[in-house]
């Protein structure tokens, strides 16, 4: 027997972050936006104890070992039930990796809601949100899905209502960024300076609601981004790329190094894709649509 997750990728429509905290997170005011780009995580039963496998683009570049968030996952979910992790954690990966979309924290949900339904322990939805925050601070969200605000860290969430549907494009760039370095220059650019509290933006939630591209392109932005641009000045030419396409408008996507555009429609998505192809400031780039649903076994 063997169960199957599909898990999306995620895009940071606001991403402000306040100071360095005594215990070195920064508190966030998240907003989340689930976009139709998945990975799916298969479970089955190992005689040979925990092992991860991993195809797709860039597989290479995903851990196998117990720091992978999928196999921190089926740990955390076995040690709660008292039984011991032997299953074999294979990942199917579509989300860029080290891309600033969520595919290390897509892997860790969807290898534990695999778990769950392989081994029926019967968790609840709260306790596996629980586990979802103890793993990472993105790892909640890729439970759920849709559209949320998450605050603390990221993980403390509430749901947000869409009006319509938000077409993106997304451009993966030539190497990647750690999310740890693009904190800490963050830190390094704010210091000296009173780094506001976090707070949603109202035209931005408002624009969401209404499913209004115009407004939610007036609205978006992430704190992280000029630490970004410090540390991978070359993303600004993609942004430009992007901009001059005809999107909406360009960010940073979280920690980045991956490039989100926000455009109209499903026309205008194939129009600035097929531009930053050919653009030469990017390494590829991908399509997508959401809100779309969270975790779901298949």
């Amino acid at each position: 027997m063997s169960v199957t997750v599909r898990v999306p990728a995620k895009v940071n429509v606001q991403l402000a972050v306040g100071a360095a905290r005594p215990d070195g997170f920064h508190d966030l005011a998240n907003v989340f936006l689930a976009v139709g780009l998945y990975d799916e995580v298969t479970v089955t039963p190992s005689p040979d104890g925990l092992r991860v496998t991993c195809e797709g683009p860039d597989a290479d570049q995903v851990p196998l070992d117990s720091s992978n968030l999928a196999a921190r996952a089926a740990i955390a979910l076995a040690r709660r039930h008292g039984r011991t992790p032997d299953v074999h954690l294979h990942i199917a990966k579509d989300i860029p990796v080290a891309g600033g979309m969520a595919g290390g924290s897509a892997d860790g949900a969807g290898a534990l809601l695999a778990c769950e339904a392989l081994w029926g322990t019967g968790a609840t939805r709260e306790e596996l949100l629980d586990i979802c925050a103890e793993l990472g601070s993105d790892v909640p969200f890729s439970l759920v899905g849709g559209a949320a605000l998450g605050v603390g860290r990221g993980e403390k969430l509430t749901p947000l209502d869409v009006g319509g549907t938000f077409h993106w494009v997304f451009a993966m760039a030539e190497r990647g960024l750690s999310t740890p370095a693009v904190f800490r220059e963050f830190d390094r650019l704010a210091e000296g300076t009173a780094v506001p509290e976090p707070v949603a933006s109202r035209d931005l939630l408002d624009a969401l609601a209404k499913g209004d591209p115009d407004a939610l392109a007036a609205a978006v932005s992430n704190d992280l981004q000029p630490a970004a641009l410090s540390l991978f000045p070359e993303l600004a030419d993609t942004l430009a790329a992007g901009r001059a396409a005809g999107a909406l408008t360009g960010l940073v996507s979280g920690s980045g190094p991956t490039t989100a555009f926000l455009v109209r429609d499903a026309g205008s998505a194939e129009q600035v894709a097929e531009a930053l192809r050919a653009s030469g400031t990017c390494r590829s780039v991908r399509v997508a649509a959401g809100p779309v649903v969270g975790a779901t076994v298949v």
